[in-house]
Order: C-alpha cells, then sequence, then structure tokens
C-alpha cells in the first residue's frame, strides 16, 4: 500500500489543489486532479528527502519566535537605512560564514531564515558546506554580526537537527 500511496497527504493536498485551481467539479477535472495526485507522489519519490527527526521541538518553537522579533526588528531598521541612506549610506557587504550546521533538514531551515530576515539580501552555500556567503545590507562589526548569527540561528538548527 506504500508503493502505491507513498504520501496520502500529499496526493490528497495535490487532488484538492487542482480543484480549486480549476474551480471545477467536472469529471474530467476530477479524473485528472486524482491521477495527479497519486501518479506525482510515485514519480517524485525518489527525490524527497529523507523525513527530518526534530530532536529538541522546545528549541524549534523559541527558534521560531526569534526569527519572528528578528523580521520584524530588521524591516525597521532596514526601512530606517532606507530612509537615512542621503545622510549616511548603508555599509553592505559580503560577510563568510563559517558553518558547523551540516544537516541537510538544518541547512535548509537556515536558507529560508536568510531569506525572510530583511538585510540578507543574497546567499550562497559553498559546495563543500562549510561556509555560507551572505550579502549584508548594513554591516558595522563583521566579527559580531557572524557570532551574533552563529548564536542566534544556527547553534539552535544544529540542537534541532543534528
Amino acid at each position: 500500500m506504500k508503493r502505491l500511496f507513498p504520501a496520502p497527504l500529499l496526493s490528497l493536498s495535490l487532488w484538492a489543489l487542482w480543484l480549486l485551481l480549476n474551480l471545477s467539479l467536472s469529471a474530467g477535472n476530477l479524473i485528472l486532479g486524482a491521477l495527479l495526485g497519486l501518479l506525482a507522489p510515485i514519480i517524485f519519490a525518489p527525490l524527497r528527502p529523507l523525513p527530518a527527526r526534530i530532536r529538541r521541538p522546545g528549541v524549534a518553537v523559541k527558534l521560531f519566535f526569534l526569527v519572528g522579533r528578528d523580521v520584524l526588528v530588521s524591516n525597521l531598521a532596514v526601512a530606517w537605512g532606507v530612509l537615512r541612506a542621503g545622510h549616511k549610506p548603508p555599509r553592505s557587504t559580503f560577510v563568510k560564514l563559517p558553518l558547523d550546521l551540516h544537516d541537510a533538514h538544518g541547512l535548509a531551515a537556515l536558507a529560508m531564515i536568510c531569506t525572510v530576515v530583511p538585510g540578507t539580501v543574497w546567499s550562497e552555500l559553498a559546495l563543500d558546506r562549510s561556509v555560507l556567503l551572505l550579502h549584508v545590507f548594513d554591516l558595522d562589526d563583521e566579527a559580531q554580526f557572524i557570532e551574533h548569527f552563529k548564536t542566534t540561528y544556527e547553534r539552535p538548527l544544529m540542537e534541532i537537527f543534528q
């Protein structure tokens, strides 16, 4: 049964999304949506990563709220930096962050955090996953930024996934 339905919730979601996007409950759409829901998880099963094992859910909840706070604070800081750019231009730079985090799920979470927190416009992960190159909108002290990044984001992700 698992081979026929490797991800039943995903199959049901794809079927429902198909019907929602087409805004029709016709027989053709019901059948096409069902085929999509059944075949897509089977075809793409080799591409699915191994299931994530969250070792410390309390740390994950704490990190979630911490990132939410940082998004708000960073939005205000970037807005203020843009408004005062005529008087004091931002000191944008690229920062190389050495990484101790090697878990694929942790790195994916780190990438999402870098994406949602304003002020980090661009990032690149080294092929060996040892360094993250990050563009920072306004930077005062590189060493302090690296320590803050590692303490605030990387270490909790290591506790959660490694």
